[in-house]
């Protein structure tokens, strides 16, 4: 794919969707970070179900510390994982009051540092919270990028790599949650909605569905 047909995807997103945004929800960069978390192998519909109780009573470091992992298990128990999950939150809330003074790190390697967090995710709170034109590369993204070449990759950082390379700089922003929704609600896995899709005449997927 060329400079040029990238350039037009892209405008085409920011043209129905000047200011995309993130379907998890929360109040603060902790609140962001703690749904990411929580969203590995799981939908954000179902961790905004559990995150909706917790935050509005336990919405800081110091709270979800305190409530400790057994309770914090009985408040995540719908998403998927979420022992581990439950581990994996409460030592983070330890580490942010012992390094951070409770506050999340605009810093790629101390997000990395907390338990449960990997590249994917500090590159969502990078990008979400601090405004970094970070990619992160979930499976819809990886989906997308292969499917219509706009940045093909064998794994997903090569995606990443592709992707910060021909991403045109004004859009780098906000290509991350262009590529995961139009992936979520159009270019879906099983049967892509080609016909409904405001690309489809510049993606170079060859067997388009119909409608």
């Amino acid at each position: 794919m060329n400079a040029q047909k990238r350039a037009q995807i892209f405008a085409r997103f920011e043209a129905a969707n000047s200011a995309p945004k993130t379907e998890l929800q929360y109040q603060s960069t902790f609140q962001l970070l703690i749904a990411v978390i929580l969203s590995a192998q799981a939908t954000d519909k179902s961790v905004n179900k559990a995150t909706e109780p917790l935050f509005a009573t336990h919405g800081t470091p110091e709270d979800l510390f305190k409530l400790g992992v057994k309770k914090i298990e009985k408040a995540i128990q719908t998403i998927g994982l979420y022992r581990t999950k439950a581990k994996n939150v409460w030592a983070t809330c330890q580490i942010l009051i012992e390094e951070h003074q409770g506050v999340v790190p605009e810093d790629r390697e101390a997000l990395e540092r907390l338990p449960g967090v990997g590249r994917k995710t500090a590159n969502v709170v990078l990008n979400t919270a601090f405004g970094w034109p970070t990619i992160a590369v979930d499976t819809h993204i990886f989906r997308v990028s292969n499917r219509t070449k706009i940045a093909p990759g064998k794994d997903v950082l090569a995606v990443e790599r592709g992707l910060e390379k021909f991403v045109p700089n004004e859009y780098k922003l906000n290509a991350h949650h262009w590529l995961i929704l139009h992936g979520r609600y159009v270019c879906k896995a099983t049967k892509p909605q080609c016909h409904l899709c405001g690309i489809a005449d510049l993606c170079e997927y060859k067997p388009k569905t119909q409608a």
